[in-house]
This record gives structure tokens, C-alpha cells and sequence, in this order.
């Protein structure tokens, strides 16, 4: 936008022979002449200016998430924005003595017309002023005539009178001036959302768009002013991290400034379409209008634009912007011990230092040096170009951040597993691929170890050597059936075919590396785990049989029991014992009975 303004500039000065005026330094004095005395006339000309000039706001909505008033901040915030680039005094004096300007019929060229009545007034304070003061001196001077004389004591009457007038007027001028110079609207709008009573009623929305009516005047004056349209930016950000009533309130406030076509307002949301859909939908004060919230953005959203996915060098690029930002983690003791070593003498002077170093120090030093050595290694395969790591790592800048913050400490972690008796541990590679799998996939890697879990405490674990992504392919029909009941976890989880040329192909990892790296894992949530194993416990229980009645089961045992005596020779023995179970059955089951 700031190339497309200074490209605009530069062919509308090739062929007008004005140039911009300033408003700033030696300008203020020049924009106070035209505040006060000259009113702008929109013409033709104006009309057909293309240069224009962008100022931009950013507004953070988590800033205001906590106000009841969120979209009472964004207006403050847009009239802070425009206080501070134009400065206070020049917004004072018009918010007093300026006047917004006016259109003329017909061809007109000449863009300032002089406003009379100011300047008569002027002219009329500063006489009546200079009038007031001469008849004072007049009474009160020592060798003037008649001194003491009813002459003089009307001279001082009348001097007093005119000199109070005058002055008093020109003094609540510049009151008046001073007061919006150091209340700003900021702390108008401010009041007004304190005033709960006040906040409630139509009057509050009546003086906020007062101040934003002036506020619109205003920029319009600046426009013919510096001979160029003006475009307030605003970017609205963290607007997805509020209330639902709260975006609701800030999109109706976008909506009700633009509501005017002449508004010189461009907002910017930098939102997720898909969060803020749902925000509207589930707005109770929203029912009947945003019950689609995809509708209600496109008839909100007049130009969208869908941030495309990174390239490689762009994705690399930000990885190692982010790795770079770790310096206080990484570098700290690969600085301090070139330079503890560089400041000898020489070979005999580090020699003697570190015989003189302290056993558990020296230990310690060499620890440290080593954790920062893998650090760093295991830093630098995120932005290797040459591996395939990066290719895994999402485009969100938050969660390359993530990952980054996450890996000193998961090295750190294993480094101490390590020195505990398992030297034979994961590679830094290995720990850094581990980090990148549980902030992509914690669903599914928690589905996979869960299943582990419970295959090793039925006896049936399968062995060091076996492939993680067997253990999950082999019961990844289970995790269908549950994807109702998984549905939030399983939207954190990334792109599925990724996931399987993960594990399947680019880091292969064993049940053995697993059960050893997920010791020294911070970055995944075991709740979804143990959520996991109680579904997965409950589904496995099956409703117990109902009891069968002893009553209703003797006729049918003895008449299985006579058919069989029928069809064997040994039946009669068969039956009569049959006969001796079941009177034992019913006795027992029926103590009370004789």
C-alpha cells in the first residue's frame, strides 16, 4: 500500500504544478491560519485527485477483552491513532474553531473560501480589546487630563467593561482550546463507558458518533489541506481470542463506520474465518441473523484474502528467524567458554586453568557445553534445507515458535536420561522429529501410545524393534469408531497422509525409542491419553446376562434329561442325577422354602 501511495504521488505531481502541503514542523503554523480563518471547498479538482496517503492503526482486541465496550475501545483507539500522527494542538483548534467543508454548485477551482464572520469577530474582539485598554490608560494615567473628574471615572468604566468583554472572549477561546488540547477524546469516550447508567441509554451511541463525525470532518479538512485523499488503515488483530459478544460488538462498529460512503476508513481483519464464523453463530443477540456466520462474512468482508501457503525459502526463513531467537539458550555457554579460553596467554595458561578449576564445576561446564552442542544441532535440522524435517513444520509462525521453545528442553531432558545409564538413547535429530510429531499429532501419537500402553499391560507388548506406526495402523480401526466421542482432540491433529510418511518412511520410530523419548516429552498433553484409555476401557465392557429362574428351567432340564435316558441305556442314572442338581439348585437359591 505504501509503494501503491508513492507510485500514485509520483504521477499525479508530472502533471499539476502544486505540491503537498506539510503538517508538520514549519507546516503547523500554516495548518493553524487555515484552521481558523479559511473553510475548505470541496471542488472538482479534489475530486479527481488519485494520490492518496495511508495511515495506519493497529488495533489488538485482547487489549479490550475484558470491557463490556469492545468496540468503545476500537473508536478510542482510532481517534489516539489520528490525535498522535497529526499532533493534539492542530485537532484541538479545529475541534473549537474549524469548520467542515462545504460543496459548491457549478465549476468552481478556488479551494478555500475566507470565513468572514471568524475574522469579523476577530476584528471586533481585538478593537473592542484595544479600545478597552486605551480608555484605561486614559483613566488611570497620572497627567491626563480631568484626572479625578467624573470624565475619568466614566472612561475607566467603559475601559473596564470593553477590556473584560474582549478579553474574556478571546480567554474562553483559548480555554476552550486548551481543554480539548489535554482531554482528549480518548478520555471523552472513556467517561462515557464508565457511566453505566449512561452506557446503556441511546445518548452514549449519540456522543461517540459525535466524536467520530468530527473525527471524519476533520480528516476531510486535512485532505484539501494537503492536496491528497487520506485512507485510515486499521488492523484489527486477537479479535478470534474474544467473547462472542465481543466480536459481534467490534464487527458492528466496523460496520456502522462504514456505513458512511464517504468514510475514509480501510479495516483489516486478521482473524480465522472459521473461529470467528463460530463466534457469530454462537451469539445469543446474533439468533435470526448470523445463524451461517459464513454468510454474515461475506456480506461484512468486502475483499477477502487468504493468507497462501509458505514456499520453502519463506518457511525457512521464519524457522530460522525463530531458531535465532533462542540465542540466550543456545549461545550462552558456547560464548562464554571461547572467550574464558581465548583471554590466556597461551596453550600453558589453559593448561593451568583448567587444572586449577574445581572438580563438580568443571563436570558441570562440560555438561552445559555439551547440552548446547546438541541444542544446536538439533536446532539447526529445523532449518536444514537438506533435510526433510522442515516440510513437517506447520506455516503458523506460533507454532514454529513452539517447537523451537520446546526442543532446548526436551534435549536437556534426555541429555540427563542419558547420563543416568542409557547412553545408547535418540540422536538430537531424533528428539527434535519427536517434538515436531507431538505439536502436529497429539491425537494420533496419543491414540498410538495408548495402545502401546495397554497391549503392555496385558502381556502382549510387541518388541523393542517394532515400528510405532505399526502399533497404530494395527489399531486404527478402533480410533474410527471413537471419532465422535474424539471429535476436538482430533481437529488438533494435521494433515493424516503426512502423518503416515512420517512415521512410515522419514523417521521410522521403534517402540523402544518411543518409550524412551516419551520420558523426556513436554509438549504433549496426557489428558488426551488418559481420556483415550477410559473410552477405550468402557467400550470394551459388556452388559452382564440377566439370571435365569431355576423355576422355569426345571421342566425343560427334566424333560432334556427323560429324552436322553431314552436315547442311552445309563439315561435313567443320568436323569435322576440330573433330578438331584437341580432340587440342590432350587433348595440353595431358596433357603426359606422347606
Amino acid at each position: 500500500m505504501q509503494q501503491e501511495a508513492a507510485q500514485r504521488e509520483s504521477e499525479e505531481l508530472q502533471h499539476v504544478q502544486w505540491r503537498p502541503r506539510a503538517v508538520s514542523g514549519w507546516g503547523v503554523p500554516q495548518l493553524l491560519w487555515y484552521l481558523v480563518f479559511l473553510q475548505p471547498i470541496i471542488t472538482e479538482v479534489h475530486l479527481r485527485r488519485r494520490n492518496v496517503q495511508f495511515l495506519f492503526i493497529r488495533f489488538s482486541a485482547w487489549q479490550y477483552a475484558g470491557t463490556d465496550k469492545l468496540w468503545a475501545g476500537l473508536v478510542t483507539t482510532l481517534c489516539e491513532g489520528i490525535r498522535h500522527h497529526y499532533g493534539a494542538l492542530p485537532f484541538s483548534v479545529y475541534s473549537v474553531l474549524g469548520n467542515k467543508p462545504a460543496t459548491r454548485q457549478g465549476c468552481c477551482h478556488n479551494e478555500w473560501h475566507c470565513r468572514r464572520r471568524v475574522c469579523l469577530g476577530l476584528l471586533v474582539l481585538l478593537a473592542a480589546l484595544g479600545l478597552g485598554v486605551g480608555l484605561l490608560y486614559l483613566s488611570l494615567g497620572g497627567h491626563a487630563p480631568g484626572h479625578g473628574s467624573p470624565s475619568g471615572s466614566l472612561l475607566k468604566v467603559f475601559g473596564g467593561a470593553a477590556t473584560t468583554l474582549s478579553g474574556s472572549g478571546l480567554l474562553m477561546a483559548v480555554y476552550s482550546v486548551g481543554k480539548h488540547l489535554f482531554v482528549s477524546q480518548r478520555k471523552k469516550i472513556e467517561r462515557l463507558v464508565s457511566r453505566e447508567k449512561f452506557g446503556s441509554q441511546l445518548g452514549f451511541m449519540c456522543e461517540v458518533k459525535k466524536e467520530v463525525e468530527l473525527l471524519t470532518d476533520f480528516l476531510s479538512f486535512l485532505e484539501i489541506y494537503q492536496r491528497r485523499r487520506l485512507r485510515v488503515v486499521l488492523e484489527v488483530t486477537g479479535l478470534d481470542t474474544c467473547y462472542p459478544e465481543r466480536v459481534v460488538g467490534v464487527l458492528n462498529a466496523i460496520n456502522t463506520l462504514l456505513s458512511d460512503s464517504h468514510a475514509p476508513f480501510i479495516f483489516i481483519l486478521v482473524v480465522d474465518p472459521s473461529i470467528l464464523a463460530a463466534c457469530l453463530e454462537s451469539a445469543g443477540n446474533m439468533k435470526g441473523t448470523a445463524d451461517n456466520g459464513y454468510l454474515f462474512l461475506n456480506r461484512t468482508v468486502t475483499l477477502p484474502f487468504s493468507v497462501p501457503i509458505m514456499g520453502r525459502r519463506t518457511k525457512l526463513q521464519f524457522l530460522h528467524d525463530a531458531v535465532q531467537s533462542r540465542d540466550d539458550l543456545l549461545y550462552r555457554e558456547i560464548t562464554r567458554k571461547p572467550g574464558a579460553a581465548g583471554g590466556g596467554g597461551g596453550e600453558s595458561a589453559q593448561l593451568l586453568a583448567v587444572q586449577t578449576q574445581v572438580g563438580p564445576e568443571r563436570g558441570q561446564g562440560r555438561i552445559d557445553a555439551e547440552a548446547a552442542r546438541r541444542i544446536q544441532e538439533a536446532l539447526f535440522c529445523l532449518h536444514d534445507e537438506r533435510d526433510c524435517l522442515y516440510e513437517y513444520v506447520p506455516d503458523n509462525v506460533v507454532s514454529m515458535r513452539r517447537i523451537v521453545n520446546t526442543v532446548p528442553i526436551t534435549v536437556r531432558l534426555l541429555q540427563q536420561q542419558q547420563q543416568q545409564g542409557d547412553f545408547g538413547g535418540p540422536t538430537p535429530r531424533q528428539a527434535v522429529a519427536w517434538v515436531v510429531l507431538a505439536n502436529q499429532w497429539p491425537c494420533r501419537l496419543s491414540w498410538a501410545l495408548q495402545c502401546l500402553e495397554d497391549r503392555q499391560q496385558t502381556g502382549g507388548a510387541p518388541e523393542g524393534r517394532a515400528r510405532l506406526w505399526d502399533v497404530f495402523r494395527d489399531n486404527s480401526r478402533e480410533l474410527h469408531t471413537m471419532t465422535k466421542a474424539l471429535q476436538n482432540v482430533l481437529d488438533l491433529d494435521g494433515d493424516p497422509e503426512l502423518f503416515e510418511r512420517f512415521l512410515g518412511a522419514d523417521f521410522p520410530f521403534t517402540v523402544a525409542e518411543a518409550q524412551s523419548l516419551l520420558r523426556c516429552t513436554v509438549n504433549l498433553d496426557h489428558s488426551i491419553r488418559r481420556r483415550m484409555g477410559l473410552i477405550r476401557a468402557v467400550s470394551t465392557l459388556k452388559p452382564p446376562s440377566p439370571p435365569k429362574s431355576p423355576a422355569r428351567d426345571a421342566p425343560h432340564a427334566a424333560h432334556r434329561a427323560n429324552s436322553a435316558s431314552r436315547a442311552s441305556p445309563s439315561g435313567r442314572a443320568a436323569g435322576q442325577a440330573g433330578e438331584g442338581h437341580h432340587a440342590g439348585d432350587l433348595a440353595h437359591s431358596r433357603p426359606g422354602v422347606p
